[in-house]
């Protein structure tokens, strides 16, 4: 308290004589207080604290030497220095009584002015001195409280960090060891406090010559870091990041470390390498099947319509059975999902399929081969087997076999069978694509109707539970190209062959005006423009999401579908009446829900 005054104390009866004091004291930095009698002096001495205590001897009442007592018996007064002040003769049994009761000097009246001062300037300075002593103190306490707070919430933080803190120092003996440490390492703080790092098990003998290169003189620098492996007292040595501060002491640099258990980082890295590699093994995979898909229809297919139709056909159901993998993560599918599938895009017909067998899930390459395989059979079937005519049926049933399935495709009602001459592609297809093996794929060429046996001795899973009932079919949208003719339509397509492909198949179709842009500010300016009767979204333009083109159609009242390699849970929220085609997309899907969107079915015929 710096601007607190030095206090004396003048106890006397006679106020003439305190007022004298008093002028002969009065200074800058001084408040001197008065009082008349014993009771009065012990009263202030209670609220304030003084530097000197001038008391006269002879008071009535209460005199001198027994206020000089009281002082000296309370602790609070004990301390405080004391002159009498008196005119009496000076006599030897006076001032043995006077020191006795702690005075510190006399001062006889008629008092020298010259003496007094003298004698009150150098209390006033001792005064001075306590009161800077005092807040000196004062001070030291607030910083120590301060320090011990800092410490206190420093410790508290590195004890519940998910960082390790530990502090080594120049010899890389352990000086700390937090409470994170404890438990990223298993290993409690008194078993490795005062020991070398090295000797725990905690540091190899790598890693102590890296932490004493960070501590060596000439290293200058203050901070490192590095990944390096340390021991943990069950798993074993893990991998961890350590950040290095230097701390230069007095005497010798210590090593300040926190540290970063990444092993789930180091196990997510593994992770995204390897499912890199299988994702660069899989497209290759698919960029060679596709290859091989085209080079054996080119070859054997009569004309390039009948190799468009097949290769769309084939591309589509390889598309397909990736949409199903991609929902799974990758991961085994239901074979029923995909018999589902092919129901959905009017491959088969609901209605004349009967499937029975136990539920089973398929490996990622095996459901792209029974993919392929079941759209190759539902063709033949419908070009010329039992799906050709109206009274005929396809019953699909599979049993467990060892750590397989038998599946058979036994087509009934539909055309009397010819064996044929010599094996198609469809068929090489089915044979190559669903086994590969001696034996494993068989046609009996029955004249009632083709029976397919079709053995999967690998990449099967059972399943408990029961098959899913199959959902109904597509409705027909009867002669979509009457239905969209003379319609205008908007195609918001960033890629430019696919957009292309899409003007091609509605022109096609029989639409009128079909206009093309690209971008989302160019959707925009057409729909401000122009008037569309319908609208085809592409889900991402170029990185920027679609959301303000779906909601300008939206309030355009302009009926449209998306049209995407996303799944629904990548595409704009609160649009989930409008329809989604998948890329690559079969002609046929997109004509029919054009045609849906401008003619939605009533709720009647929808019940």
């Amino acid at each position: 308290m710096p601007d607190r005054p030095i206090r004396f104390l003048i106890v006397d009866d006679i106020a003439e004589n305190i007022l004298a004091l008093d002028a002969l004291l009065r200074r800058d930095g001084l408040e001197v207080d008065h009082a008349h009698s014993a009771t009065q002096a012990l009263e202030l001495m209670l609220v304030h604290d003084y530097a000197l205590a001038l008391l006269d001897v002879h008071m009535p009442g209460t005199d001198g030497y027994e206020l000089a007592e009281l002082m000296r018996s309370t602790e609070r007064t004990r301390g405080v220095p004391i002159i009498f002040v008196t005119a009496a003769d000076r006599d030897e049994a006076r001032r043995f009584r006077g020191y006795e009761a702690g005075a510190v000097d006399y001062i006889v009246k008629p008092i020298d002015p010259v003496v007094l001062k003298s004698k009150a300037e150098v209390f006033f300075r001792i005064g001075r001195q306590a009161r800077d002593l005092q807040r000196q103190h004062d001070e030291m306490q607030r910083i120590a409280h301060d320090r011990d707070r800092a410490a206190s919430m420093l410790r508290a933080h590195t004890d519940n960090s998910p960082l390790a803190f530990v502090t080594l120092d120049q010899d890389l003996v352990i000086r700390d060891w937090s409470k994170g440490a404890e438990r990223m390492f298993g290993r409690a703080a008194e078993d490795l406090l005062e020991r070398a790092a090295a000797d725990t098990g905690w540091l190899d003998e790598a890693g102590a010559a890296t932490l004493a290169g960070w501590l060596a003189p000439g290293d200058s620098a203050p901070r490192h870091s590095t990944e390096m492996v340390l021991g943990h007292a069950e798993r074993g040595p893990i991998p961890c990041e350590i950040y290095g501060s230097i701390l230069a002491g007095s005497r010798q640099r210590t090593l300040s470390l926190q540290i970063l258990d990444i092993t789930e980082r180091k196990r997510a890295e593994e992770v995204r390498s390897l499912l890199v590699g299988e994702l660069n093994h899989r497209i290759k995979n698919t960029l060679a099947n596709v290859q091989a898909i085209a080079r054996q229809g080119l070859r054997r297919s009569a004309d390039l319509a009948d190799f468009e139709q097949g290769f769309v056909g084939r591309l589509q159901a390889l598309s397909r059975a990736h949409s199903i993998l991609s929902d799974s993560t990758w991961a085994s599918a239901p074979l029923d999902q995909l018999i589902d599938d092919q129901i959905r895009v009017g491959t088969l017909d609901a209605d004349r399929l009967r499937r029975s067998g136990p539920p089973v899930e398929l490996t990622p390459d095996t459901m792209l081969r029974m993919a392929l395989t079941l759209h190759e059979l539902a063709t033949n079937a419908v070009k010329y087997g039992a799906l050709s005519v109206p009274g005929g049926m396809v019953h699909l049933d599979w049993v467990g076999q060892g750590r397989g399935i038998v599946l058979t495709w036994r087509e009934t009602g539909g055309p009397a069978v010819i064996p044929p001459g010599h094996g198609g592609f469809g068929s090489d297809l089915i044979a190559a694509v669903a086994g590969g093996e001696d034996g494993a794929v068989v046609a009996d060429w029955r004249p009632e109707g083709v029976v397919w046996t079709i053995r999967l001795t690998e990449g099967v899973t059972p399943l408990d539970g029961a098959a899913p009932s199959a959902p109904d079919g597509p409705d027909p949208a009867a002669g979509p190209d009457a239905v969209l003719r003379g319609q205008s339509v908007l195609v918001v397509e960033d890629e430019p062959l696919v957009a292309l492909d899409i003007q091609a198949e509605l022109e096609l179709a029989g639409a009128g005006r079909v206009r093309i842009v690209r971008s989302v500010d160019a959707a925009l300016s057409a729909l401000a423009e122009d008037r569309f009767d319908l609208a085809l979204l592409d889900g991402n333009l170029k990185g920027q999401p679609v959301d303000a083109v779906a909601l300008g159609l939206r309030r355009g009242a302009v009926p449209f579908c998306f049209v995407s390699g996303y799944g629904r849970e990548h595409l704009p929220q609160g649009f989930d009446d409008a329809p989604l085609i998948q890329k690559p997309f079969p002609p046929a899907s997109l004509s029919q829900t054009l045609a849906q969107l401008l003619h939605p079915p009533s709720p009647r015929a929808a019940e």
